[in-house]
């Protein structure tokens, strides 16, 4: 083994070693659960058991697919908007849309609570204009307005990065070739940005399939998602750690699934392709 072989694999020897301990390590703890009752022994009743919660399943699909959608059409003309400006404006508007990623999750989910309370901000302002109180929160627009509003970065920032390696000579190429603003999207931007789009959906996909505290501040416990099954189910104790962790690995594999249709959508692009 050569010096420099020997000096990447010491380098990533930390990573390897955080890898095997905190996230192996409790997924072979996550398997071995699902997959034993409460005295240690095989059994697939636990995940038998699953169908029951196939509500819990569908709904949290649901409002993921609804939150993905609006982060896509809010972030893909945002990021295309950032390329088109000075360096300089590019990267006070990444730092305006990287700020609310540096605030803790539980601030900014509390936030949203004091903006669409009874007595909130928004329906403060409609009080004052003769209209409402309207009922805001612990709703299913609430929740999934949560989920947008804290996974968003998550779509601006891979639609930005494939969209400014663009060649603009091939935008100006289709113009030249008498396309309009709509063809220049279908035939020229949309295929290049797809990538970046593959990233986006996913990295906005899977935390809002599994979120529990959204839908918890939120939605006032009135929906449970498939995430406040599992953490229910937790909280009540070791007794039923096999169950919630059957729910766990059956929501882990819908995931990998998600990630694979990904990649295959994806292709090989170098900037567009999901890792699993």
């Amino acid at each position: 083994m050569n010096k420099k072989a020997f000096g990447n694999k010491l380098v990533a020897s930390p990573y390897i070693v955080w890898s095997a301990i905190f996230i192996v390590v409790p997924l072979i703890i996550m398997v071995y659960f699902s997959l034993t009752d409460q005295n240690g022994a095989f059994t697939l009743a636990n995940i038998s058991e699953i169908g029951k919660y196939k509500k819990a399943f569908g709904i949290s699909i649901l409002y993921a697919a609804a939150a993905t959608l609006i982060t896509l059409v809010l972030a893909y003309p945002m990021a295309y908007f950032m390329t088109k400006l000075n360096i300089s404006s590019q990267r006070m508007l990444f730092m305006i849309v990287m700020i609310p990623m540096w605030m803790n999750f539980l601030i900014r989910t509390y936030s949203w609570i004091t903006i669409l309370a009874n007595t909130g901000l928004i329906n403060t302002f409609l009080s004052k204009l003769g209209i409402g109180p309207l009922r805001l929160i612990n709703t299913p627009g609430a929740v999934i307005l949560g989920m947008v509003y804290d996974f968003i970065p998550y779509m601006i920032l891979p639609l930005y990065s494939v969209m400014s390696k663009l060649d603009k000579s091939l935008l100006e190429a289709a113009e030249d070739l008498g396309s309009d603003a709509f063809t220049k999207f279908r035939r020229v931007l949309f295929p290049l940005s797809k990538p970046g789009m593959i990233s986006g959906i996913t990295m906005v996909f899977v935390p809002s399939v599994s979120t529990f505290y959204i839908s918890q501040k939120l939605g006032g416990n009135k929906t449970m998602l498939i995430g406040d099954t599992i953490e229910y189910f937790f909280n009540l104790g070791p007794t039923y750690y096999n169950i919630a962790s059957a729910i766990s690995l059956v929501l882990m594999v819908m995931i990998l699934v998600c990630l694979f249709i990904m990649n295959r959508c994806g292709g090989s692009d170098e900037d567009g392709g999901v890792l699993m």
